[in-house]
């Protein structure tokens, strides 16, 4: 099944929704923010379902963050865009049943954000993991909020404001990643574990989700949806932006 531009499979108790536009390295365009939705929908809907897997297809990228090719500087854009995918990174919090992140190449920005925004990241060893925003004159607007409380907050800082990209070994040593598994064996590790978390009795693995996860989505986050417009409307970023377009070097003021 098709769901925006995500191909959702029901595999037994597991879901699988593959974002699909790998020639875009499954960036988070309107089509895969919207199948990424509707696929947590009908998880929750479906009582069969028990546990969902969110994997990229191609060989290059789980997602590589924001499409940013037609992104427009106005206020209401800008407020807009940000409106869409706050609400968006946080559903896999949301969504009541326990979701695993099968990291298969590269996740940069907003792709690193839903990734983390699952409960689990299983990572193929030739992934990647960065909130690169830095270099476009942006922060990250979900993972300043939720970043710190993985890695704690020097080395918070230190990957948003260097925007460095990290190995798969690293980001299970600073706990993003639960572990590394070889790239050809992803998806079956990944199922594999969402077996045996299907295996576990339903409402005890609901409320453990619901109690660890207590507390998310507050101010923090209505912080980031007022705060965050601002920032886009520096000239740092429309230079970043440019610059990114360009291929060059940004020339920060």
């Amino acid at each position: 099944m098709r769901l925006g531009s995500v191909e959702y499979e029901k595999r037994g108790r597991i879901a699988i929704m593959r974002l699909d536009e790998p020639t875009k390295l499954n960036a988070l365009s309107a089509g895969i923010r919207k199948g990424v939705l509707e696929g947590i929908a009908q998880m929750e809907a479906d009582e069969d379902i028990r546990v969902g897997v969110i994997t990229g297809n191609g060989e290059k990228a789980f997602c590589a963050g924001a499409d940013i090719s037609g992104f427009e500087f106005s206020p209401e854009k800008v407020r807009q865009f940000i409106a869409d995918v706050l609400p968006f990174l946080e559903a896999p919090e949301r969504c009541s049943k326990p979701l695993i992140a099968a990291v298969n190449g590269l996740a940069f920005g907003g792709g690193f954000e839903l990734a983390i925004a699952c409960d689990f990241i299983l990572s193929s060893d030739r992934a990647k993991f960065g909130v690169p925003e830095i270099q476009l004159g942006l922060l990250p607007g979900f993972a300043v909020v939720r970043l710190h409380e993985i890695v704690g907050r020097p080395k918070a800082k230190e990957l948003s404001m260097l925007g460095e990209a990290i190995s798969a070994e690293e980001a299970v040593r600073l706990g993003i990643a639960l572990r590394v598994v070889p790239h050809d064996k992803l998806l079956d590790e990944a199922l594999a574990f969402a077996e045996k978390l299907a295996s576990k009795p339903a409402l005890a693995v609901k409320m453990a989700k619901s109690f660890y996860n207590r507390g998310l989505g507050g101010d923090e986050m209505r912080y980031a949806k007022d705060a965050f417009p601002f920032l886009f409307m520096s000239d740092d970023v429309r230079e970043g932006v440019t610059a990114f377009r360009e291929k060059r070097k940004p020339n920060f003021k």
